[in-house]
């Protein structure tokens, strides 16, 4: 791949550059909290930042949270930095992976780009870790070993003297408070690059949409009016609901009991086009009961809405419009993911339907309109966090 010219960077990435870059040439131990808003260019401060531990003679690690990312922020990479990237993430096959961790090991890839667990790599003489989107839950590993990637990241960088990075639009809230006792300093890109507009961000109110039309709509009537005027004028659409499946949950209408899963004691989410119950968090599955296990009677309904059903409704309402869908169910290896995101960006479809997984850092110029359907379903979750969770993943899909 041609070697790409870095971009200028303006004035807060400038200064946020060079303080770090500051601390990379010190070889001491330092952690850094950039706090850039979506689209500020933060990107481009860490692609300058490797380059400053590289002439350094420094091996340096950049960790993303999802393997869905990796592609996305791969490409950038080898564009600037040709042979000496390596990647490492699940997806690959264990031969691919010795194939990386070789390539790492010898000292041949200086740039390792990697999920979670490459904050073990072999990084041979490492003096700079960026933790990309550090607030995200996926650098959590909830099997054992159980760790926190961004937290074995400055560990690792305290133990190796070298200088970590944590960059989010919406920091976690112990990483601020880390900032505020003064163990982590704190940098900010405060504006857009070339000071683009924020988005402008409507809120409706389904209680008063329902009481203005009497009907129990998925979409609101200002949502459909807004995505006809982008259809018509050929720009894309994405629509996000943090929920997969087609109904959140089966129940009965006669003495109210919820189909509920064995093992893990949640409901069940029905997935309408495998024809079966699924339990999101172990996997197991059953047929819908044609009769109330509890009381036998024959009313079973399915109530909730998820991304599967939202697909099934832009369908009837805009039968001429071409519509992905990406979530766990439709996404099983990484190519089915490029498939559909790059479909996407070369205009195949006009709309992306999906989970949160659309709303992490993908660029798409022709994207004018985002939709979010039940934008508060995320705050109702048993989790200390929800209401911290679902504020990062409004701003990330807005932005």
């Amino acid at each position: 791949a041609p070697v790409r010219a870095p971009h200028q960077l303006n004035r807060a990435q400038r200064a946020a550059f060079e303080q770090i870059k500051r601390a990379i040439e010190s070889r001491r131990f330092q952690a850094f909290l950039l706090h850039g808003v979506t689209g500020s260019g933060k990107t481009e401060v860490y692609l300058n930042c490797l380059d400053a531990a590289l002439a350094c003679g420094l091996g340096t690690l950049l960790l993303v949270p999802e393997i869905a990312l990796t592609p996305a922020v791969a490409g950038q990479f080898y564009s600037r930095f040709g042979d000496r990237v390596a990647i490492l993430h699940s997806a690959f096959s264990d031969s691919e992976r010795a194939d990386q961790w070789r390539r790492i090991r010898s000292g041949a890839a200086q740039v390792v780009i990697a999920t979670r667990s490459g904050v073990f790599a072999p990084v041979q003489n490492i003096g700079l870790i960026v933790v990309d989107e550090e607030h995200d839950g996926s650098y959590k590993q909830e099997e054992n070993p159980r760790y926190h990637g961004r937290d074995v990241a400055v560990v690792r960088a305290q133990a190796a003297g070298a200088t970590v990075v944590l960059g989010s639009a919406t920091p976690s809230l112990e990483s601020r408070y880390n900032v505020q006792r003064e163990k982590y300093t704190l940098l900010e890109l405060p504006d857009r690059i070339e000071e683009r507009p924020m988005p402008m961000v409507t809120l409706i109110d389904m209680r008063v949409e329902f009481l203005e039309t009497r009907k129990q709509a998925v979409f609101a009537r200002g949502l459909v009016d807004a995505m006809k005027d982008k259809l018509e004028v050929g720009e894309q659409i994405m629509l996000m609901l943090n929920r997969r499946g087609f109904s959140t949950f089966v129940a009965c209408r006669a003495c109210g009991e919820r189909v509920q899963c064995v093992n893990c004691s949640v409901t069940l989410t029905w997935h309408r086009r495998d024809r079966r119950l699924l339990c999101h968090y172990c996997g197991y599955a059953q047929r819908v009961p044609e009769k109330c296990p509890k009381c036998d009677s024959e009313h079973i309904y399915f109530l909730g809405t998820g991304s599967e059903k939202v697909e099934d409704e832009l369908h009837r309402e805009f039968p001429e419009a071409r519509i992905a869908r990406l979530d766990r169910d439709t996404v099983t290896g990484k190519r089915q993911y490029e498939y559909i995101l790059n479909g996407f960006r070369e205009r195949n479809f006009d709309m992306l339907v999906g989970t949160q997984m659309i709303a992490k850092g993908h660029d798409i110029p022709n994207v004018t309109l985002v939709g979010v359907v039940s934008g508060d379903v995320g705050l109702g979750m048993p989790d200390l966090r929800a209401a911290e969770r679902t504020f990062q993943l409004l701003t990330q899909v807005a932005g």
